[in-house]
């Protein structure tokens, strides 16, 4: 017995083939679709015909800067110095004087300048100072040799300096001695009287003239 062949089964055994095949219709489709060139259709410009005008834009024309104006030159201000005021006082000079060899022509003498007073002022600083004869040092032993140490300042051990001011007079004598800074226990008094024993200075000069001049010397008390 003949068996009859149902259209509808071929039908579905050939149904992937045809989707194989418009698979491969697709793929064709896209891959032309990328490949194909398109070109416009506009104008196009030769760039090698076109004309080079750059320089001829380019070249700009020198401009003249006008020179800087120059300096301006101050006159000098003239002052006009009034001329010196005339003497209208006339002088008579009699010229018509008759000398002969018994005329006798008075002697002009020219008086001295009077010495200027040095006035009573006591320096502290002059061009040559007052002194001691033989120098400072033999002011020091002379203290030295004369100074006696006061019995209580030698108690209590007391030691240091006592600054004496005085005044050489132009005469070189001492005046006006007094302690101005002392030790106390009898040695401001000790220091005081040496100084008023001590024989006369050189006195102090300025310029070349003795003056009074003012001293501070400091006396020294140390214990042996």
């Amino acid at each position: 017995m003949e068996l009859k062949k149902n259209p509808k089964s071929d039908v579905h055994r050939q149904k992937p083939l045809f989707l194989n095949i418009g698979l491969v219709i697709s793929l064709v489709l896209a891959i032309s679709a990328f490949e194909w060139k398109f070109y416009d259709d506009g104008n196009l410009v030769d760039l090698g015909n076109v004309a080079d005008d750059f320089e001829d834009l380019l070249e700009i024309p020198p401009t003249e800067q006008p020179p800087p104006p120059p300096p301006k030159i101050q006159q000098p201000e003239i002052i006009e110095i009034p001329d010196e005021e005339e003497i209208d006082e006339e002088i008579d000079i009699d010229l018509d004087v008759e000398i002969t060899e018994e005329t006798v022509i008075e002697e002009i003498i020219v008086a001295e300048a009077p010495e200027e007073e040095v006035a009573d002022e006591i320096f502290t600083i002059v061009e040559e100072q007052a002194d001691f004869p033989g120098g400072i040092a033999a002011f020091y032993k002379y203290v030295k040799r004369k100074m006696k140490y006061p019995p209580q300042a030698r108690r209590m051990g007391m030691e240091g300096k006592v600054f004496v001011q005085f005044v050489v007079e132009r005469d070189g004598s001492i005046t006006d001695v007094k302690a101005i800074r002392g030790l106390g226990a009898g040695t401001d008094e000790e220091a005081v009287r040496v100084i008023k024993s001590s024989p006369k200075w050189k006195p102090g000069k300025q310029r070349g003239v003795p003056v009074r001049v003012r001293r501070v010397i400091p006396i020294t008390f140390r214990l042996n």
